[in-house]
């Protein structure tokens, strides 16, 4: 049996114009100590995983590493606040966390690309894992051999029992102000108001988060510090190269680093969860390695565990990680790419490079008081860019785990399709400047521009395919695929296709979804000017150009169903499907999505919606449910999107919302009427006069303004919802008994509020 069409156009493609660059994505690793929330995805999970589809759907060699940050102070903090060990809280909230993002369409569960595994995949790991234990302590060793670090008698919080007993206070443990902005509840070394870093000691009013009645003194204590300050140069150096690569907070955010001189940072710290440092001595008993030098060599010890695991079968064996780390011995230097939000940047611009080079340094026999240099061929490469997202806020404030003031995403995928949350946090993504939640515009933008402009589009073309002459099995489009009147529909969006990719090659997902929805919208403006309706029963002049239109919607379908693959996996597979094809749209390579020649797949099940419309009361009215009151109840079920247990609901306005009476709104009065005639207006241009059947005797007149959108026939037939008692009034001479309701998308898409399914005209609509 010969290979399918669409395999052999796959293998064509990967012939001839693949590049099979290797590229690392690197996806921030998040703290399992709560559920994540809508900021977290916005900001660092959901564009790693549209990069990732399409540099596959590009033909590159695509490797995609996290995983659940599962020490530090976070995990403890939870642990003591809950009662439980930080055992118990890294087990319970990876599970939630890797679930949440598997069901938001996250490809994590591809360990192993479908074309083998030099193709690479994807490894969402743990921090726990021993394997990451090991390495971090192996690379630990390597630097303190090579003399990277300097040891260091620090002061650092105390707190003191009323018993005499006590323990030191790791930055989390403490707040106060901020000495740099002067902002209140500041961590003990890191503001997220302002961004800033600093040493513990240097807080303003410090006390301790557990135990806010306790004295706190400054003591004494000794720590392993990582000479960043050797770094210097070289770091600025790879600064100024990547200066046309990094967006502009990326940028600013490195030089103030830069521009304050490096100074060590230290390594070890007080606490006994986390990786032991490996040296003797009781100096380092009940110390642990740093959770920020740790947690950041996941990205290269997950590669590795990836390799160890899954491509083990390759020439290259448990080496094959060094495809996507090392730089090539002609100097070819994989390509990676960091997500992550923007407080993060300095430890992926400043820290973790200095990191690489250190690594690179002692690897190949240096030590510290040789002079470092960027990476050769054979070493670890650093990044390529750092495509860092500003702020989603919610209500106007950051999303917070830690103030519990979020929308959770476990609890937000168990009511809504996670195509819809993908959509709107990618036309809303905070790429360049903060960005806002709200229930209004997300409601707002799935119904008037995913539903209908995008799935309104796609479903009348195959409902209008359905009905058009064909044998069974065969593609109703075939008879009119190809005429020379669409040359210049071809040419649009092959155009189209350029523009999107290069907005995703620049990382500007925004602005690619943008133009795929454009390219919805070109569809809906080809079908409506063809209007194919007109030749179904019979064909009348100009039938074979307004047939072709047709078919040539179908073929925009396709191109929608493989372009937003990256951005709609789920409602992409489905359109996928209904088009007639049985296997995985996210196996197509990019450029199939504008080749003419791919047969007119077709399925004989009747076409269903990609979407179901959003019903903002209905959302309004859970979500108010579901507001927490009180700041006592635990980290899953923290506020909008979370559940209370027990207590009473607690009566808050949503923000952004003109709230109307509902006495007021039970005075409008809406029927169901049947169109009966449609007629020009004789004094307006704009309008059509309405014959409707309301369930009356006589029926009544409605002045439409729906010429530019509707032809008359199309309107005919038709059940719609009216206002039964508007006030009449004239129109031009035309007295115009109701008004029908039209949903209006913003841009120039009109269409009537029509009835699923028949029921008696006069029917009130409740």
């Amino acid at each position: 049996m010969g290979e399918p069409q669409e395999a052999m156009a796959y293998r064509r493609y990967e012939r001839e114009t693949m590049s099979g660059e290797h590229v690392l994505i690197c996806v921030a690793w998040p703290y399992a100590n709560g559920p994540l929330h809508l900021g977290h995805v916005a900001g660092c999970y959901l564009p790693p995983d549209i990069q990732y589809r399409f540099e596959r759907a590009m033909g590159n060699r695509v490797l995609m590493v996290s995983g659940s940050d599962e020490h530090g102070t976070p995990i403890t903090v939870t642990a003591e606040t809950q009662g439980i060990t930080p055992q118990a809280v890294v087990d319970q909230y990876h599970e939630m966390n890797l679930k949440a993002l598997l069901d938001l369409g996250c490809s994590w569960s591809t360990h192993l690309d479908p074309r083998g595994a030099e193709y690479g995949g994807a490894l969402f790991n743990r921090t726990s894992d021993p394997e990451h234990k090991r390495m971090v302590q192996e690379n630990f060793r390597a630097l303190e051999t090579g003399g990277f670090f300097e040891r260091k008698t620090t002061e650092q919080y105390y707190e003191v029992n009323e018993d005499g007993t006590g323990r030191f206070l790791p930055d989390r443990y403490v707040e106060g102000t901020c000495p740099a902005c002067g902002a209140d509840g500041a961590r003990g070394d890191q503001c997220d108001a302002c961004g800033a870093t600093y040493e513990a000691v240097e807080l303003k009013n410090p006390v301790s988060k557990m135990n806010p009645s306790a004295t706190i003194e400054i003591r004494e204590t000794d720590h392993l510090f990582y000479r960043l300050d050797l770094f210097q140069d070289a770091l600025e150096h790879h600064a100024l190269n990547q200066q046309s690569s990094w967006k502009s907070n990326v940028k600013a955010m490195t030089k103030q680093w830069l521009d304050m001189g490096l100074r060590p940072r230290a390594v070890t710290r007080d606490l006994e969860w986390g990786i032991p440092v490996p040296l003797d001595g009781e100096t380092w008993d009940g110390k642990c390695i740093y959770v920020w030098f740790e947690a950041v060599q996941g990205y290269s010890t997950c590669a590795r565990i990836w390799s160890k695991t899954h491509a083990p079968s390759l020439p290259d064996g448990e080496e094959t990680w060094k495809r996507w780390w090392c730089v090539g011995e002609n100097g070819t230097v994989p390509r990676h790419l960091y997500f992550l939000g923007k407080d993060n940047i300095p430890f992926h611009t400043v820290i973790w490079p200095a990191l690489i080079l250190g690594l690179n340094h002692v690897h190949k026999g240096g030590t510290a008081s040789e002079p470092v240099s960027l990476p050769g061929p054979g070493e670890f490469a650093l990044e390529s860019n750092v495509p860092a997202m500003e702020y989603l806020m919610l209500a106007g404030g950051q999303f917070s785990k830690s103030r519990k003031h979020a929308v959770w995403l476990p609890s937000f995928l168990e009511r809504y399709d996670p195509d819809t949350l993908r959509y709107y946090l990618s036309i809303n993504m905070p790429e360049n400047h903060d960005t806002d939640f709200n229930w209004p515009d997300f409601v707002e933008r799935v119904n008037s521009e995913l539903i209908a402009a995008y799935g309104n589009f796609v479903h009348r073309v195959l409902t209008l395919g359905a009905r058009l002459p064909h044998e069974e099995g065969a593609s109703p489009f075939a008879a009119h695929d190809g005429h020379s009147s669409v040359e210049a529909h071809r040419a649009h969006l092959e155009g189209a296709l350029g523009d999107i990719t290069t907005s995703l090659q620049r990382h500007r997902y925004k602005e690619a979804l943008r133009a795929i929805m454009t390219v919805a919208q070109y569809g809906n403006q080809v079908l409506q000017n063809a209007a194919p309706w007109k030749h179904l029963k019979e064909p009348q002049d100009g039938a074979d150009e307004s047939l072709a239109a047709l078919a040539f919607c179908w073929r925009i379908a396709r191109f929608l169903a493989i372009t937003t693959q990256p951005f709609l996996p789920t409602s992409a597979q489905r359109l996928w499907s209904t088009l007639g094809n049985d296997d995985d749209v996210s196996a197509m390579a990019w450029q199939e999505s504008v080749n003419w020649d791919a047969p007119l797949t077709w399925s004989a099940e009747t076409p269903q919606p990609l979407f179901q419309r959003l019903d903002l009361d209905e959302i309004l009215a859970a979500e108010q449910n579901l507001v927490e009151e009180g700041p006592e109840s635990d980290a899953v079920h923290g506020v909008k999107g979370g559940k209370k247990k027990g207590g009473k609901k607690v009566k808050e306005e949503i923000e952004g919302i003109t709230y109307l009476e509902f006495e007021t709104f039970m005075k409008v009065n809406l029927r169901v009427g049947r169109i009966l005639s449609v007629e020009d207006h004789p004094n307006a241009d704009k309008l059509y006069v309405v014959r409707l059947d309301d369930g009356t005797d006589d029926g009544r007149t409605i002045c439409a303004g729906l010429k530019a959108y509707y032809e008359p026939e199309e309107m005919e037939g038709k059940l719609v919802v009216f206002v039964e008692n508007l006030k009449p009034r004239p129109l031009r001479g035309v007295t115009s008994e109701g008004m029908m309701l039209a949903a209006d998308d913003g841009n120039d898409g009109v269409r009537l509020v029509t009835i699923d399914g028949d029921i008696a005209p006069g029917s009130q609509v409740r």
